[in-house]
């Protein structure tokens, strides 16, 4: 588990920009029998979250006129229930972290792992999530 002064400021970088963080099994599970589409970025203290992963998802959802329901997240190897039964809804995806997952009526739709973040810009994310909402999102 991860120093809560090392994860808090990554956590916030979300949270301060609309994100809800979910932080238990039944938060996790209560988010995902919602109808609608929801958005779960599992941040991490990897340098691509902070490189490419948090940027190019809060640039998706700042520049797109479709956008999920709920924006939502949690913190890998510090929300740790709340991850595991995350991933638990990602099968057969392998755990990866950082990841962005799009879910219609708690049904996964859409989900960029860890390898398809990691050398890539933000813009490049972001481009690949706005296409995701205007398929899936109102």
């Amino acid at each position: 588990m991860y120093p809560e002064e090392i994860v808090i400021p990554m956590k916030e970088e979300l949270t301060d920009n609309g994100f809800s963080e979910l932080l238990s099994s039944a938060e996790v599970d209560d988010q995902l029998s919602k109808e609608g589409t929801t958005l779960v970025m599992i941040n991490s203290v990897c340098g691509c979250s902070a490189g490419s992963a948090r940027p190019g998802v809060l640039m998706a959802v700042a520049n797109t006129d479709k956008r999920p329901d709920f924006l939502t997240t949690t913190f890998a190897g510090f929300d740790i229930d709340a991850v595991r039964t995350l991933r638990e809804h990602l099968l057969p995806y392998p755990p990866s972290s950082p990841a962005i997952a799009l879910f219609k009526d708690g049904k996964l739709v859409h989900f960029i792992e860890r390898h398809q973040i990691e050398g890539r810009p933000a813009q490049i994310i972001a481009q690949n999530l706005i296409g995701a909402f205007n398929e899936h999102c109102n």
